[in-house]
């Protein structure tokens, strides 16, 4: 087994990662990246849309134009990135096991931010092994990256941001999407994103979900019915489609396998798609010297990863001492505005709730914690 050391190892080379890797290379840092993928940027190469928000937050930006320019970033930093490699393991005194083309390597690190991500979520129905069922993340994976089109006649599951995006991205492609299907009584993501759909001509069903998906060795078609208000269907009520393709756009689930593993405490935030790990607003866990950020502490958009990358970043240089503590309070208070924006409004109060009290759950760990070691 080789050993590889670095002051910061970074899990993850998604958006809130290589914000991370800027953020502490350009201290001064030793900075190693590490990603299962074959390409960094993470979900920014799937984003064709542009970004809403401020000019701070690169509004009106396209996703994969942002991911190149970070890049570009990260390279110039200096940061060793590892690409096509998997992090097996993490031990509580922050040594990672790896395995890269064939090759194990020990990776210790002073200070680790883990920025794995996010996975999609699935459902079961009758059909749902069928080869053309899949996940809307994968769809947009095909078409935005590798140029191939799913399916010709697509029907998706859920309204919110990402069912939305992406069945209007399958349209761009010249998939004719028949139709999206939502269990709950009202669409669940941004009506900009919702007003192109229905002006495109695509019925949205609310209070309906999928019966069944019929065919003999592929998607041949799809049965929809409507839910009563205890989430049961109502007989009667079924509408069937001709598809090629069904796409799940059901939620994502933290990717939070190596938090568990080093031992951190978690938090369960439903909002943020169920356990995620406790954090400090230093993005530091109940394990000193771990961080995280971005999707694996609780499914936000694109934007809030990178500030999370960045405060994560910033705070693990500093506690390492590549940064003075007025260099690296100028730079959290500046991250600090930009999340506050990102979680304001009718969107993003309920994101800033839940990641207040996320923090404020770490407080009271620390306390209890103090008080356990005081009796001791």
């Amino acid at each position: 087994m080789k050993e590889l050391t670095a002051d910061v190892a970074i899990v993850g080379a998604g958006s809130a990662g290589l914000c991370a890797a800027y953020q502490a290379a350009t201290a001064g840092a030793d900075v190693l990246v590490i990603d299962e993928n074959k390409r960094p940027g993470g979900q920014l190469f799937k984003q064709i849309h542009k970004f809403f928000g401020s000019k701070e937050h690169q509004a009106g930006t396209r996703g994969y134009v942002i991911g190149e320019q970070l890049l570009q970033k990260v390279e110039e930093s200096g940061a060793r990135v590892m690409l096509d490699s998997l992090v097996y393991g993490l031990l509580p005194d922050k040594s990672m096991g790896v395995i890269s083309n064939g090759v194990n390597y020990s990776v210790k690190a002073k200070k680790i931010i883990i920025a794995a991500g996010a996975k999609e979520n699935y459902m079961a129905f009758p059909g749902s092994t069928l080869p053309g069922v899949m996940g809307a993340g994968a769809a947009q994976t095909m078409v935005n990256v590798n140029r191939v089109l799913p399916g010709q006649k697509i029907l998706m599951v859920g309204s919110g941001n990402v069912g939305l995006i992406v069945s209007y991205q399958l349209m761009q492609a010249g998939a004719e999407v028949v139709g999206i299907v939502e269990g709950a009584p009202r669409i669940g993501g941004y009506g900009v994103h919702a007003g192109k759909i229905r002006r495109a001509g695509v019925p949205i069903y609310v209070g309906h979900t999928i019966k069944r998906v019929f065919g003999k060795e592929e998607v041949e078609g799809v049965e929809i019915a409507a839910l009563d208000e205890k989430w049961n269907m109502i007989p009667g009520t079924e509408k069937a489609f001709e598809v090629d393709t069904v796409c799940l756009a059901v939620g994502l689930n933290p990717m939070t396998e190596l938090v568990w593993m080093v031992g951190c405490e978690f938090d369960f935030i439903p909002q943020f798609g169920g356990h995620v790990p406790l954090h400090d607003a230093n993005m530091e866990t109940t394990v000193k010297g771990v961080y995280v950020a971005g999707d694996v502490t609780g499914v936000e958009e694109a934007s809030s990863a990178m500030e999370e990358g960045n405060m994560a970043g910033v705070a693990a240089v500093e506690a390492l001492g590549y940064l003075t503590r007025e260099e690296a309070q100028k730079k959290k208070d500046e991250i600090r505005s930009r999340l506050d924006t990102l979680r304001s409004g009718v969107f993003g109060e309920g994101r800033r709730k839940n990641k207040e009290k996320q923090i404020a759950d770490m407080e009271t760990y620390k306390e209890q914690y103090k008080e356990a070691a005081d009796h001791e």
